[in-house]
């Protein structure tokens, strides 16, 4: 995790190239395409058995039909690469019958290493982190979409909106370390996106989930998921009840 950190620092300290790609046009740049290799050489070697999915390999789901694979985002927030923001991360976590078992995410430019094993807790750069305890929605912490908060504050007052944290994984690994109570996910996100993180999150003593309280599953068909949230338990239950009824407002 730390090489492909140190190659993406000093690919985007140069001119390098970048592009989109797909129907929704998104960035895509040199240094995603380094790291995406020099992961799944390393990766490929330490488990050889597992499957592979990243964001910057062409899928091959006859491929990854096995028990367990890497589900890989080799640069997480490639629009803050690109434009020289500090939040954006590498993500890798080994996937086996669905769930996350082994999480890494690495935010290279403020040195944050968060590392989880299933049943084995969180930690941030070797220390152990826990979601944020209580279950009020009074002055919690919360970022995300625009929309999802906007109707969140009207539904109850009080809520202290974040700055964006480009990343989707850190922003749900922020809920992790405690410095967010809760986070929004816009649908469309996909697994390498999320599965590094949601270990995280559960390691730490949360859930991530989405909108009705349903967990996720990875390394499925269909990669893609609808709008999540993450909080810790007690505050997770308390805004799945809260939107029960409302769930057509966060479509």
């Amino acid at each position: 995790m730390r090489e492909a950190g140190e190659l993406a620092r000093h690919t985007s300290r140069g001119e390098f190239k970048r592009w989109t790609k797909g129907a929704d046009h998104s960035p895509v740049s040199e240094g995603d395409i380094a790291v995406n290799n020099l992961l799944q050489a390393r990766l490929g070697v330490l488990v050889p058995q597992a499957g592979w999915l990243s964001e910057e390999t062409e899928d091959d789901l006859a491929g990854r039909t096995v028990q367990c694979a890497w589900v890989v985002d080799p640069i997480d927030g490639t629009r803050a690469y690109i434009a020289g923001f500090p939040d954006w991360t590498i993500s890798v976590a080994l996937v086996e019958d669905g769930r996350p078992r082994l999480a890494a995410l690495y935010a290279p430019v403020t040195d944050e290493m968060f590392l989880a094993v299933a049943g084995s807790g969180a930690t941030r750069n070797g220390a152990p982190i826990t979601v944020s305890g209580g279950d009020s929605l009074a002055g919690a912490r919360l970022a995300g979409p625009k929309r999802y908060l906007d109707r969140l504050a009207g539904l109850s007052p009080g809520t202290l909106p974040q700055p964006k944290v480009h990343s989707l994984a850190l922003r749900l690994t922020r809920v992790a370390q405690g410095t967010l109570d809760l986070a929004f996910a816009s649908p469309g996100s996909h697994d390498w996106d999320l599965a590094a993180a949601d270990l995280l999150v559960h390691e730490a003593g949360g859930a991530l989930t989405d909108l009705t309280g349903r967990p996720l599953r990875y390394n499925q068909p269909l990669t893609a998921h609808s709008a999540l949230l993450a909080a810790g338990g007690a505050r997770h239950g308390t805004l799945i009840d809260l939107m029960r009824d409302r769930l057509p407002e966060f479509a």
